[in-house]
């Protein structure tokens, strides 16, 4: 009996654990009282509309961008033979590996008014003032936004391409459609899902964000937030500003879900290989030029142009990099990674093995719940940690809750689990796609069931997509800014967090060391992603 109470007991613990933040958020406005209702109508006449205006205008123009960036590469490198089209498409996929905040700080180190470049045009050409526009500013930020998310766009749209549009383009150059009007009436609506999905995802990186926007002074919702916790001391304010994050970003993914799924029409694979009809069109001169181009230049403005600006003050200042204080914000941040990637792949693991084997409700609901996560932002996860940590210290005072959440690991590792379960569970999941029911079935009749199924038969066929669920977990947490920066002990400063300090604190050149760190760890995942791409 005691056997059979455990999975559903932890699978309730673990819908427990998931859902908290979100839930806290949303019980606080069961606190509007005669004191609280006036802080509301203050903020609905002075903050908020300025936040939803900026967030708009942002999410808008960042929409726009990665749309248009993200399909152009991946028509480019799907539709067209040209020289270096095969080092495109998968390099494509570098600005991935560059945190944004990071981009921002290379920019703005090397663009701004007392920078070098500025500095060079003053003296080279008898300039004074300001020559180039403030980077730190709305279009800046649009900029770094495009640069380095576009690749969730160019992803999905290039899946698409490559692996519904063939017959479909194959079958309208039988029927006599030049090549432009097969590319405008067959290849952008296949891929117009694919598209709506990776600008709905590019657009929940954006409202997540809290580096650029606070380095910025750009009046975001997720910079609100914490100027309303840490700033004003408002709990109440950061919960409903919370609150309207959430619910965006609710409408985002379930635009994002409705898309994946009109890309699921039917459309075989198997003829895609082969047919010289098929083939991509050979470019010659200007449009092979123009393609090159196109391809090239947001790979140099995502991620050659800011790793260079890094690199800049890094060499200039080498002899008095903090190597001692590097080493240990390296071990913090690789502790934390290594903590909270094993934690989140075996919850991931453990759940995914429970649903193939019996997929009851609970089950279901767990899995969709831990599936949900990476869709809240860190901002939204902070304040639904800290909130039920107040509520219980004002009902009783002597506990040590407040210690336990915000003094040692377990705050920021649960932040973690609660935001990067999503990511593990995905990566298992499609391994346990791959891996035919009819397996357990002979296991089964061979008398190896429970644990030891999944050790003998599952675990050897699991073990590649295990290590990428812990790898992109790992890399994850790394970059993680929002809430490492307020969740992190005493004391245990990490990689993303004394970057975003130093680099706050115009001390660029000392960033400039655990910048370049970070976008080291990031290129672990987008070189796997680029092998596997090139493999398939």
């Amino acid at each position: 009996m005691l056997r059979r109470l455990i999975p559903p007991v932890l699978l309730f613990l673990l819908m427990a654990v998931l859902t908290l933040p979100v839930l806290a958020v949303m019980l606080s406005w069961l606190e509007l009282d005669n004191q609280s209702l006036p802080i509301l109508r203050e903020m609905l006449q002075t903050v908020l509309p300025e936040y939803a205006f900026t967030s708009v205008l942002l999410c808008l123009a960042v929409g726009l961008g990665v749309a248009l960036v993200g399909m152009g590469t991946a028509c480019a490198v799907t539709l067209f033979e040209f020289p270096g089209r095969r080092f495109f498409a998968w390099a494509l996929l570098l600005p991935l590996a560059m945190p944004a905040y990071v981009v921002a700080y290379a920019y703005t180190d090397f663009l701004q008014y007392a920078g070098p470049l500025q500095g060079w045009l003053r003296a080279g050409f008898g300039l004074e003032g300001r020559v180039l526009p403030e980077i730190r500013s709305l279009g800046g930020a649009v900029l770094v936004f495009t640069v380095t998310l576009y690749p969730y766009v160019y992803l999905l749209a290039r899946t698409a391409l490559s692996e519904r549009a063939v017959h479909l383009m194959e079958a309208a150059r039988l029927l006599g459609a030049p090549l432009p009007r097969r590319i405008r009436e067959v290849a952008l609506p296949l891929a117009r899902p694919a598209v709506a999905a990776g600008v709905a995802l590019a657009l929940m990186e954006t409202l997540a964000d809290f580096g650029v926007s606070s380095y910025f002074g750009i009046q975001t919702f997720t910079a609100g937030i914490y100027k309303a916790w840490l700033a004003m001391d408002n709990r109440l304010a950061a919960a409903q500003l919370a609150t309207v994050l959430l619910l965006t970003v609710a409408v985002l993914l379930k635009i994002e879900h409705h898309a994946q799924k009109r890309m699921r029409f039917a459309g075989s694979r198997g003829g895609r290989a082969g047919a010289a009809d098929a083939a991509p069109a050979p470019l010659r001169g200007m449009r092979a030029g123009l393609a090159w181009a196109l391809c090239a230049l947001p790979i140099a403005l995502g991620f050659f142009l800011p790793v260079l600006f890094i690199l800049r003050p890094l060499i200039a200042g080498w002899g008095q990099l903090p190597w001692t204080q590097f080493a240990r914000w390296s071990l913090n941040s690789v502790s934390l990674g290594g903590l909270s990637a094993v934690l989140a792949t075996g919850v991931a693991l453990g759940l995914s093995f429970a649903l193939r084997r019996q997929p009851r409700f609970l089950t279901r609901a767990a899995a969709q719940l831990a599936s949900l996560g990476y869709a809240v932002p860190g901002a939204v996860i902070v304040v639904g940690l800290l909130l039920p940590v107040g509520w219980l210290q004002a009902a009783a005072p002597q506990t040590s809750a407040g210690y336990w959440i915000t003094g040692t690991a377990l705050g920021i590792v649960w932040a973690y689990l609660v935001r990067f379960t999503a990511v593990a569970l995905q990566s298992v999941q499609s391994g346990y796609s791959r891996i035919p029911a009819s397996f357990d079935d002979s296991a089964h009749m061979l008398g190896v069931t429970g644990t030891g199924l999944l050790a003998r038969v599952h675990w050897p066929l699991l073990k590649r997509s295990v290590g990428a669920a812990a790898l992109l977990v790992f890399v994850d947490v790394m970059k993680e800014l929002p809430a490492t920066l307020v969740l992190r002990p005493f004391n245990s400063d990490t990689l993303a967090v004394v970057t975003y300090q130093l680099a706050r604190d115009e001390r660029l050149g000392e960033a400039a060391l655990p910048a370049l760190a970070l976008v080291l760890v990031g290129l672990l995942p987008v070189l796997l992603l680029g092998r596997s791409l090139r493999t398939r």
